[in-house]
C-alpha cells in the first residue's frame, strides 16, 4: 500500500499521520479524569461536613435537661440568675438567631464556650485529642497489622483447620460489643477472677507522680486493656476483607504463569498476589481509622480514659450543648475526611476508578 493510497495514514514525506481528533479528545479526557473525580469528593466531602453542622445543632436540642440548672449545682437560685445565665450563653435568643450564631462561629473555627468547664470547646477537645489519637493509632496499626497478616495466611490455606478457626473466631470478636469485652476485661485482668491476679489498672492514663521513662511505662501499662479491646473488636474485618481479596486473587491467570517458572509459592504469594489483593484492604484501612477515632466514645468511658470518648460522655450527660456538638462535628469529620482520602488514592492504586 503506497502513501498515496493512503494519505490518512502516511504523510507524504513517509513520517506517521498526526493523531486524530478522537485521539486527542481521549487524552484530553483521561488528564482531566482524575482532576474532576478529585473535584466531585471534595464537593461530596464539604456538602458532608456542612450536614452535620446543621444536624449536630438541632439533634442535641433534644436531650432532655437544662444545661443551666446544672450550671447552678442544683443551688437555689433566683429566677433574675436563671435569665442572667441564660443570656451569657445566648440560650436565651430565638432558636434560628442561636442557629445562625453557632453556624457563623463554626465556619471560622469558633464552636462555643463550654458550660460545664466554662472554657472554649475548641480548647478542650484540643487538649484531650492527644490522648485519643495515643490509644486509637495504638490499637489501629496493631489490628491492621494482625488482620493482613492473618487473613493472608488463612486465604493460602483455605479450608484448612487453622483458616476456619481464624475465621470462626474474628467473625466471633467482630460481633461482640466493645464496651461489654472491656468490661470483661476489666473483671478478669483487673479486678482479678479465680487463679487469675489483678495485672492492670481498672482505669484512667496515669497513675500520677512519675516522670521520665517510670511515666511513660505507667502509661503504656494503663493502655493494655483498652487496646486489646479494640484490637480484638475491629481485626476481624480487616481480616475478613483480606482473605476474601486474596481468595479472588489466587485463581488468576499471572499466579499460574509464576509457578509454572518455579517461583515458590511463598514467592508467589508475597510477590504478586498480596500486593494486588491488598488494594480493597488499603481503602478499608482509611476507612478505619476514621470510625476507630469516632467508634471509640465507649471504650474510653469503660476504662475513663481522659480522651475526647469521655469528654462527649461527660458533655452528654449535663447537657454541654456546645461541647457535645463540637465532639460530634470532629467525630464526623473524622470519619468523612477519611472515606474522602480512602477514595482520592484508591484511583492512584488501580487506574480503572475514577475514569
Amino acid at each position: 500500500m503506497t502513501a498515496e493510497a493512503t494519505p490518512s495514514l502516511v504523510e507524504a514525506t513517509g513520517g506517521p499521520a498526526p493523531a486524530g481528533p478522537s485521539a486527542r479528545g481521549r487524552k484530553a479526557r483521561a488528564g482531566t479524569a482524575y482532576p474532576r473525580y478529585v473535584a466531585g469528593k471534595l464537593g461530596g466531602a464539604a456538602v458532608s461536613l456542612l450536614a452535620v453542622l446543621v444536624t449536630s445543632f438541632f439533634l442535641f436540642r433534644l436531650i432532655p435537661g437544662d444545661p443551666v440548672k446544672y450550671m447552678t449545682g442544683g443551688r437555689q437560685v433566683s429566677a433574675e440568675q436563671l435569665a442572667n445565665y441564660r443570656k451569657e450563653f445566648g440560650l436565651d435568643l430565638p432558636l434560628w438567631e442561636q442557629f445562625t450564631d453557632y453556624c457563623g462561629k463554626a465556619l471560622t473555627g469558633d464552636l462555643g464556650t463550654s458550660y460545664q468547664f466554662r472554657a472554649p470547646v475548641i480548647d478542650k477537645i484540643t487538649e484531650a485529642l492527644p490522648n485519643t489519637l495515643l490509644l486509637t493509632v495504638t490499637a489501629f496499626v496493631l489490628y491492621t497489622a494482625l488482620g493482613i497478616f492473618i487473613g493472608t495466611r488463612s486465604a493460602w490455606r483455605h479450608g484448612r483447620p487453622s483458616d476456619r478457626v481464624n475465621t470462626g473466631l474474628a467473625l466471633t470478636l467482630y460481633s461482640i460489643p466493645s464496651f461489654w469485652l472491656g468490661l470483661l476485661l476489666i473483671i478478669v485482668f483487673s479486678v482479678g477472677m479465680g487463679p487469675v491476679p489483678g495485672l492492670f489498672p481498672t482505669g484512667g492514663m496515669e497513675s500520677g507522680e512519675k516522670e521520665g521513662f517510670a511515666y511513660v511505662v505507667d502509661v503504656a501499662h494503663h493502655l493494655v486493656l483498652p487496646v486489646v479491646t479494640l484490637v480484638a473488636v475491629e481485626y476481624g474485618q480487616t481480616l475478613l476483607v483480606t482473605r476474601s481479596a486474596l481468595l479472588d486473587e489466587m485463581g488468576s491467570d499471572y499466579l499460574t504463569t509464576a509457578r509454572a517458572k518455579g517461583l515458590r509459592d511463598d514467592l508467589v504469594r508475597r510477590r504478586h498476589a498480596v500486593p494486588n489483593a491488598l488494594l480493597p484492604t488499603v481503602t478499608l484501612i482509611f476507612i478505619n481509622l476514621g470510625r476507630t477515632v469516632a467508634g471509640v466514645i465507649l471504650v474510653e468511658t469503660v476504662f475513663s480514659w481522659p480522651g475526647l470518648g469521655g469528654l462527649f460522655y461527660q458533655a452528654l450527660s449535663v447537657p454541654d450543648l456546645p461541647l457535645v456538638q463540637g465532639l460530634f462535628f470532629v467525630f464526623a469529620a473524622a470519619v468523612i475526611v477519611m472515606n474522602t482520602l480512602a477514595d482520592l488514592i484508591y484511583p492512584l492504586l488501580d487506574p480503572r476508578v475514577g475514569r
